[in-house]
C-alpha cells in the first residue's frame, strides 16, 4: 500500500466531496496506477486538468506516485501560456470552437448567437462526439462526468449550471470569451454562417408584414434560414447585454 498527499486546486474542486475541498488530503493506493487514473478515479476528468506537480516538479499523466509524494493537481490555463512547464495538453486554443452533448442544446444556441462555432445535435451518441472533437479541435461541453474521461477527450468541460441562462455567462467567463463576441454571424439551427442577402432574392419566401415593414435580411449558407432584425433581435440584444459585463456588443 502507498500514500500521497495530494491538493486540488481552484475549480477543480467542484468534483470532489465536501471533506476533500480546497485542502491536503491523503489517498492509499495498492500497485502502480499512473497519476491520470488516480485523478480520475477521486472524481475529476482528466482533460479538465491542466498542470501536475510532484513534490514542485511538473509531471505528465504516466507519471506512476510514489509512496510519500506530494501532488498537486491545477486547471486548464486557457487564458494564457504554461509552456515553460509539463502542460498536459497542447497550447492554448486561439479559435475556440465547441461541440455540445445532448443536454445542452439551448446553450449550444446561446453560443451561436454570440457567433462562436458549436456543433450540436440531439442525436449524437458520446462515440460521436468524442470523434469530431478530436478531429477538428473542438472543447466538449457536457454535464457528464463519465464522457470527460474518456482516454482520447483532450479538451472537455464539465458545465456546473443547470439552468441556460447562467451557463452561457459561466462558458464566456471560463473561457475568457468576451473580446471574441461576434453576434448574430450564425445561423441558431444549423451553426452555419450568416450573411447580408438581397430582399428581392427572398422576396417569395417573407410573409405579408415581413415584406412590408422590412428592408434588410440575412439567410444563413447552409440551411437557408431567414433573419431580420425585427423585435425578437431587440429582445435577444437585451438579454446578451444581461449576460455581459459591459454593453459594447459587436453585433455583426
Amino acid at each position: 500500500m502507498k500514500t500521497i498527499t495530494i491538493r486540488f486546486y481552484e475549480e477543480l474542486n467542484d468534483f470532489l466531496p465536501k471533506d476533500r475541498k480546497k485542502r491536503s488530503f491523503q489517498h492509499h493506493f495498492k500497485n502502480n496506477p499512473s497519476i491520470k487514473d488516480i485523478i480520475e478515479s477521486l472524481g475529476v476528468p482528466h482533460c479538465e486538468v491542466d498542470l501536475i506537480l510532484a513534490n514542485g516538479q511538473s509531471i505528465d499523466f504516466s507519471c506512476q506516485p510514489e509512496n510519500d509524494d506530494i501532488i498537486s493537481v491545477y486547471p486548464q490555463f486557457e487564458s494564457f501560456d504554461i509552456s515553460p512547464l509539463i502542460r498536459l495538453r497542447e497550447k492554448p486554443l486561439r479559435v475556440t470552437r465547441f461541440i455540445s452533448d445532448v443536454n445542452l442544446g439551448k446553450l449550444a444556441k446561446y453560443l451561436r448567437l454570440l457567433g462562436f462555432d458549436t456543433l450540436y445535435n440531439n442525436n449524437y451518441k458520446d462515440d460521436e462526439i468524442t470523434e469530431i472533437a478530436a478531429k477538428e479541435k473542438r472543447i466538449i461541453l457536457t454535464r457528464d462526468t463519465g464522457l470527460l474521461k474518456r482516454k482520447r477527450v483532450l479538451r472537455g468541460y464539465f458545465v456546473r449550471s443547470t439552468n441556460p441562462k447562467d451557463q452561457i455567462k459561466e462558458i464566456i467567463h471560463r473561457f475568457d470569451l468576451q473580446n471574441n463576441i461576434c453576434s448574430f454571424t450564425r445561423c441558431l439551427e444549423c451553426n452555419g454562417l450568416i450573411m447580408e442577402v438581397s430582399k428581392t432574392d427572398i422576396y417569395d419566401k417573407l410573409q405579408p408584414n415581413t415584406k412590408k415593414y422590412f428592408s434588410k435580411f440575412f439567410q444563413c449558407g447552409v440551411c437557408k434560414k431567414i433573419y431580420w432584425q425585427g423585435s425578437h433581435y431587440e429582445n435577444m440584444i437585451k438579454e446578451i447585454k444581461t449576460w455581459l459585463d459591459y454593453s459594447g456588443l459587436n453585433c455583426g
